[in-house]
């Protein structure tokens, strides 16, 4: 039997990727344009010239449309933690990770523009989908501090650490998104986080400073 070549197969993967992004981008439009609740996959395939089942292969929900940083999400704080410097606590870490991710003005820390900031907040279903992002990025950050610290999962320390730290987290995502909300614009959030982010982890410092340190 003949096999795919690699050639074929990269632009078969190449075309794959065009076809998603594409459904994405119109979703995004239309969910901006309509509303989150709205809009329906039949248009959202309509606009992509796509049949509905095509939408639902690449898509298995209808969030996914727009939430399409939920893995990164999610794993981004267990990651910072997995890959903190020799002598490094996960505190100092995260602290380190959330500077660089707002220098960048990365959207995984919030920086999404205020169109899309309006369109999540504006719709039951993508916030309550958000909040368990955030859920779910906490319950991976306390996998990773078991691991640092060689503790079960469940253990008590180890679960209200990462209570802590994901809070801090999810009050300093939505503050970006309060900004956004408000008309600033990404340069002037990005100064005013980073100061009001010192003063969040600074609030940790007493208990966390010296915890799972690398």
């Amino acid at each position: 039997m003949a096999t795919q070549t690699p050639v074929a197969a990269g632009l078969r993967e190449t075309k794959k990727q065009e076809t998603r992004q594409l459904i994405s981008d119109h979703a995004t439009r239309l969910f901006i344009a309509q509303g989150f609740e709205q809009t329906t996959i039949a248009e959202i395939a309509a606009a992509a010239r796509v049949a509905k089942k095509t939408v639902t292969n690449y898509f298995a929900r209808k969030e996914d449309l727009v939430l399409d940083h939920q893995e990164a999400f999610a794993a981004s704080l267990a990651e910072a933690v997995a890959d903190r410097h020799p002598g490094e606590s996960a505190l100092a870490a995260l602290r380190r990770a959330f500077a660089d991710a707002v220098a960048a003005q990365d959207p995984v820390a919030g920086f999404s523009g205020p169109e899309f900031a309006r369109m999540i907040s504006d719709s039951p279903t993508l916030s309550t989908c958000l909040r368990g992002l955030h859920d779910q990025r906490e319950h991976r950050l306390a996998r990773a501090l078991a691991d640092a610290t060689g503790a079960q999962a469940d253990d008590i320390t180890v679960r209200a650490a990462a209570a802590l730290l994901g809070a801090v987290h999810r009050v300093l995502f939505h503050r970006i998104q309060e900004l956004t909300l408000a008309g600033h614009p990404n340069d002037r959030i990005a100064r005013t986080v980073t100061a009001e982010a010192a003063r969040a982890f600074d609030v940790l410092e007493p208990a966390l400073s010296g915890y799972a340190t690398a």
